[in-house]
């Protein structure tokens, strides 16, 4: 049984919006041990259903909160809530950060949440990753993988 859910957040026709996408696609391939990936382009309601489930949550999406492209952000969601900027700067009306935080309202929120926020830069339609935005998937790729198998080396069979 899968320990962790990795989720890649967005839309793959809207340039750097498909970071999220992206990265799940790159980690299927080779999934970190314990870990179920999975590719999630709806919204706050879609999401909430995807983790159903699992206590362990990594989700990956684009942002467009004014940052430089390629910055990577980093939140423990189930720690204290996500910051008020992140809920404006996604790139879809109802969003990771919305998804996050009325799970928590409805006392559903998996008991670990880290939440990768891509800073992207093209949005347009039929575009596809920029270069800064595809060398922070990579980036957030590899920290993905140590992180788990740190996390999953810790927690007993």
């Amino acid at each position: 049984m899968s320990r962790f859910l990795v989720i890649g957040v967005g839309n793959g026709d809207r340039g750097d919006d498909g970071a999220g996408l992206e990265l799940a696609r790159r980690l299927a391939q080779h999934p970190p041990r314990g870990a179920c990936v999975r590719e999630c382009r709806g919204g706050a309601y879609a999401l909430l259903e995807a983790w159903r489930g699992f206590g362990r949550v990594v989700l990956v999406d684009a942002a467009d909160g004014g940052g430089r492209p390629g910055a990577v952000h980093r939140f423990e969601a189930h720690r204290q809530p996500l910051p008020a900027w992140l809920r404006h700067a996604s790139t879809h009306s109802q969003g990771v950060a919305e998804a996050v935080e009325l799970a928590r309202s409805l006392g559903e929120l998996p008991a670990e949440v880290v939440v990768y926020a891509i800073e992207g830069g093209a949005f347009g339609h039929g575009g596809a990753l920029t270069a800064p935005v595809r060398r922070a998937v990579g980036r957030v790729q590899a920290r993905i993988v140590r992180e788990l198998a740190a996390r999953h080396a810790a927690i007993p069979a």
